[in-house]
């Protein structure tokens, strides 16, 4: 860990069976509330980095809601490799990230295209309350068949999408313990960000934040080892 002063941001190198990981923590900052009131973890997507618009903007909602946030990289970004793991690898390194990092706060989870798939999936096993997903990748890119309803479907908590009007990867719809609002712009969420923050924060605010109850309609379970991660 590289830890600043009182407030600041720290970073932590996390050892998992995939590599090492690492979490940038940005502390809660709500005036209304000096303890944090959760935990939110949120991954990036299967080419970028945690500096991403959306990222960067659902950061600056969470923590003036009263989250601390950690920004999760997976092993392979921090090894510096481009080309992301497999579905299954990075489901075993964020488990473990999770594990290490969540203390006793409540946690949510989330991120975008592949972290917000790797959210759904591990909700259970982490023991999330809730999951935020940025431009979910509803399928590949002209091949509906290919879908990763399932996914959505099986996370069994309260879930927020957020997603581009124009997303070539598809588009959600709301459904049970699930809603999906829309914004101007495609996967890259990069307009309307004031729109983002207000809607990451007002759900933040609203979160029960005891044990979720949510019966999954659809469990995914578990990637395939080499299942390709968006």
């Amino acid at each position: 860990m590289s830890p600043g002063g009182p407030g600041s941001d720290t970073v932590l190198e996390i050892d998992t069976p995939r590599g090492t990981a690492r979490v940038t923590r940005h502390p809660a900052s709500s005036p209304t509330h000096p303890a944090p009131r959760g935990l939110l973890l949120l991954g990036h997507g299967a080419g970028g980095g945690i500096g991403a618009p959306d990222l960067v903007a659902a950061t600056g909602a969470a923590t003036a809601a009263g989250f601390d946030v950690g920004l999760v990289e997976q092993p392979y970004r921090v090894a510096g490799r481009r080309a992301p793991a497999p579905a299954g690898h990075l489901d075993e390194a964020w488990t473990a990230v999770a594990d290490a990092v969540r203390g006793d706060l409540p946690l949510v989870q989330g991120g975008r295209s592949s972290g917000a798939r790797v959210a759904c999936r591990t909700a259970a096993a982490t023991g999330a309350v809730a999951v935020l997903c940025l431009a979910f990748p509803l399928h590949p890119p002209g091949k509906p068949e290919r879908t990763r309803q399932p996914e959505l479907d099986g996370a069994g908590v309260p879930v927020l999408v957020i997603q581009g009007r124009g997303d070539r990867f598809g588009v959600p719809g709301d459904g049970p313990g699930r809603r999906v609002v829309l914004l101007e712009g495609d996967h890259g969420l990069k307009k309307q960000h004031a729109a983002l923050t207000g809607t990451v924060g007002t759900w933040l605010a609203s979160l029960d934040l005891t044990p979720a109850t949510l019966t999954p309609a659809a469990p995914a379970g578990p990637a395939a080892p080499g299942s390709p991660p968006a």
